[in-house]
């Protein structure tokens, strides 16, 4: 059992779900997995007021499901949910692409290439490439502006880290994707906002069909 937490009073049931939250995406709580509330309250030396809370906040992030009568579970992502997301993704992000290919400044834009070359480095470890491109891809919205574009973005991405048929998980796919985001770099480099947009939607394209046949 792990010693408990030290947690500042000002946001108890936020540092909890911040701890879940990192026990899903580390899959230390699989998708699916029952959340046993006893035991992570013994575990975490708080009550069940502040973990009910917490689990409200991941429930409002799709990250848990609660069942009537039978508790909380780590949510489950359905094929039809992956294609939706996938779908959505490319939707935002590809007209996301093409207004900053546009009207980007030349310093974002270099900005942007040392993000995708931090990128390149990582193209031999899975989790650190998984980070540096949502890195890259986070920041390219944040140039672009709109922040109702980058909620909507950064909770559909949040979720699809539930996927256990992540697109890179598929052999060959991440050095596919590395291609992919050499492309689209070169794109908003020379600021052709339609190659940019096209070539966003077929990134995330690829990877769903990627994902679906690992299934």
């Amino acid at each position: 059992m792990s010693a408990p937490l030290t947690l500042a009073p000002r946001a108890l049931y936020q540092e909890v779900a911040e701890r879940l939250r990192q026990q899903i995406f580390g899959r230390e709580l699989e998708p699916g997995a029952w959340i046993d509330e006893l035991k992570l309250c013994a575990e975490l030396g708080i009550s069940r007021t502040p973990l009910r809370e917490a689990l409200k906040v991941l429930a409002a992030e799709g990250l848990v499901t609660m069942k009537v009568r039978r508790g909380a579970y780590v949510t489950e992502m359905s094929e039809r949910d992956v294609r939706e997301a996938y779908q959505l993704l490319a939707l935002l992000e590809s007209d996301a692409a093409a207004r900053v290919a546009s009207g980007a400044e030349e310093s974002e834009l270099a900005e942007l290439q040392l993000l995708h070359q931090a990128l390149e480095r990582q193209a031999g470890e899975r989790d650190a490439f998984f980070a540096a491109n949502e890195q890259f891809h986070l920041r390219l919205l944040e140039i672009e502006g709109n922040r109702w574009r980058q909620q909507i973005v950064t909770d559909l991405r949040r979720v699809m880290k539930l996927n256990r048929h992540h697109s890179l998980f598929k052999q060959g796919r991440l050095d596919e994707s590395l291609q992919e985001h050499r492309a689209l770099m070169t794109a908003l480099s020379q600021r052709r906002g339609e190659d940019a947009a096209r070539l966003m939607r077929e990134h995330f394209d690829n990877g769903l069909a990627a994902a679906s046949s690992s299934k």
